[in-house]
């Protein structure tokens, strides 16, 4: 399998796919999916799920961003000629909100949602020094739609009910406890909360291919370290998402 570019969708599909998987990264990372989330996102194509990644730019209209991911995503959903596939959405902060956007305000079918360390924070939080700078006063702006008024349309329009969040141990961007409390007051029976060791850069980890040379050095043995460590959490991560989006192959 190799990863093929289509309007600004970055596609891998196995042979005979299981089901559609829709990719939404985060802020500043989203331009170049295939990249910043190689191996996540590789591992669900080995396991049988087409992946679908659409970058975009991130901008303060977040509502317009969720609508062109999402044309873009149904145009090549057409084009591959899949057949009747269940789709699943999955989102890494910022790629959490796009999905809880489309599914409150456009018509789609999703088997579930997928949402990986979600941020919903204001403007203020969300770009680095603007609190400082108090950039949201001194510029009169704020993302559209808005933490509260997102938190408002997920609770009244969002439809989707089989929701996976994940959160991480050591992650200070994260807001998946605000998130579930509304997923749980409308589906309460089919909303899954796990908490998994890492940060909020868990999901743009990168297998390291550490060769050791001929003789075993100190040097190796940091660097089989840093392997072990840099590759455990995000192992369990893979791990949990495809037991969550195919419980009978984990048996």
């Amino acid at each position: 399998m190799e990863w093929q570019e289509f309007a600004g969708n970055w596609v891998l599909v196995p042979r005979q796919p299981i089901a559609i998987v829709h990719f939404l990264g985060g802020a500043f990372v989203a331009t170049a999916p295939h990249i910043t989330y190689r191996a996540l996102l590789e591992r669900l194509a080995q396991a049988g799920y087409a992946v679908i990644a659409t970058s975009f730019l991130n901008t303060f209209e977040h509502g317009a961003i969720a609508r062109d991911v999402l044309n873009r995503f149904e145009t090549l959903q057409n084009r591959l000629q899949l057949g009747y596939l269940p789709v699943y959405g999955i989102g890494h902060s910022l790629g959490c909100k796009l999905h809880l956007l489309i599914g409150s305000v456009f018509a789609v079918e999703r088997a579930g949602n997928i949402f990986i360390a979600y941020n919903n924070y204001p403007v203020n939080r969300s770009i680095p020094f603007a609190e400082q700078l108090n950039l949201s006063l001194a510029l009169n702006v704020e993302f559209s739609p808005s933490p509260v008024e997102t938190n408002a349309m997920v609770a009244s329009d969002y439809p989707i009910r089989r929701n996976l969040l994940i959160q991480f141990t050591n992650d200070t961007l994260d807001q998946t406890r605000d998130l579930s409390q509304v997923l749980q007051s409308r589906f309460p029976t089919m909303t899954a909360n796990l908490t998994l060791p890492g940060t909020h850069l868990t999901p743009l980890s990168q297998e390291v291919n550490w060769q050791v040379g001929e003789m075993f050095t100190p040097f190796d043995a940091i660097g089989q370290w840093f392997k072990q460590e840099s590759s455990r959490d995000l192992n369990r991560l893979k791990q949990e998402i495809l037991r969550w989006l195919n419980p009978v192959a984990a048996l």
